[in-house]
């Protein structure tokens, strides 16, 4: 069975930092793409970031380029997303999925329970 499980959200404030994690099991982590997506209160969710198999190629909504690195250590099965320069749009909960950018919105693919960032002053 697959499971994803994240971590390392909270409360931070604006310009502030925080690194997430998603602890992956299951599959073969290492043979998979992995994708962020984030779900602010009353929206829908929203593509945040997706990183390939041995992470050399990562891609990144355009609101958060050069504020969010994505990375994953296979050794570990764990995949990150370092979020800086926070900002109250930010406000969300994130989760990861299993496989890469295309087809992310598909019901079956795997999704973690999430990790809730809040950025408020």
């Amino acid at each position: 069975e697959v499971q994803l499980v994240e971590s390392g959200g909270g409360l931070v404030q604006p310009g502030g930092s925080l690194r997430l994690s998603c602890s992956a099991s299951g599959f073969t982590f290492r043979s998979f793409a992995m994708t962020w997506v984030r779900q602010a209160p009353g929206e829908g969710l929203e593509w945040v970031s997706s990183i390939s198999n041995l992470g050399k190629q990562t891609f990144y909504a355009d609101s958060m380029k050069g504020r969010f690195t994505v990375s994953r250590d296979n050794a570990k099965n764990t995949l990150y997303l370092q979020l800086n320069s926070l900002k109250p749009e930010d406000t969300a909960m994130y989760y990861c999925l299993q496989g890469g950018r295309d087809g992310w919105q598909s019901p079956s693919r795997p999704r973690g329970q999430g990790t809730q960032v809040t950025v408020s002053s």
